[in-house]
């Protein structure tokens, strides 16, 4: 049976664990990084129903930013989980055990120089603040897109929520699970109002003050 530390409050193991990892420093910084690729790093991430558009939106302006000389990666939801969040389901905890994997990761690629486009459902508005703060409120912009969940049904690109209708899939974001939409995001994009081409050029538009380093 597992002790508990009464001075720390953590389990045996837990201190154990702490008291053994010493965090490794380089000599090569993020500064250093920075300047190598002659632009600032932080994260996009968009949110927004399933079929709302992130991916396509997030893809076009990647490839905008890649044509402009801007180190890019970009993290999405499918891809993610069909590989380092493998082990996760739906439910309210796996959905936030998934966003909180992607926040460390992403933190990382910011660390790395990176410009980082996440695009996931995200429904939880805590789950979004959180990373926010993983990665710091500077390195962070909120993209809404802002889709009617009628106009995602009917685009239905995956097919997920006729699936979801007959029952086939639980927790579907939209149909039975919630989505918290931003209470502050950045910027918002209505997809019915707004084409792709247009909602690239208004993100660019954005983000070009913050991609310029201070010494450039």
């Amino acid at each position: 049976m597992l002790g508990i530390d009464w001075i720390t409050g953590l389990k045996n193991d837990e201190k154990e664990k702490m008291d053994n990892i010493v965090k490794q420093h380089f000599n090569v910084t993020k500064d250093d990084r920075l300047n190598l690729m002659k632009h600032n790093a932080f994260m996009i991430w968009f949110t927004g129903l399933s079929g709302s558009g992130k991916s396509t939106i997030s893809n076009a302006l990647e490839e905008a930013l890649h044509k402009k000389g801007v180190h890019t990666y970009t993290l999405d939801g499918d891809n993610v989980r069909s590989g380092l969040n493998n082990n996760l389901g739906f439910s309210a905890e796996d959905r936030t055990e998934n966003i909180r994997r992607i926040a460390e990761v992403s933190n990382l690629m910011i660390d790395a120089g990176l410009v980082l486009l996440a695009s996931f459902v995200s429904p939880y508005e805590k789950d979004r603040q959180d990373v926010a703060k993983t990665v710091g409120k500077d390195n962070y912009i909120e993209i809404f897109v802002d889709t009617p969940l009628e106009e995602c049904e009917r685009r239905d690109v995956k097919g997920l929520y006729q699936k979801a209708r007959k029952g086939e899939i639980a927790n579907f974001t939209g149909i039975d699970s919630a989505y918290e939409a931003p209470s502050h995001p950045d910027m918002v994009i209505k997809t019915t109002q707004t084409t792709v081409e247009e909602a690239v050029e208004l993100i660019i538009n954005y983000i070009n003050p913050k991609l310029k380093l201070n010494n450039g």
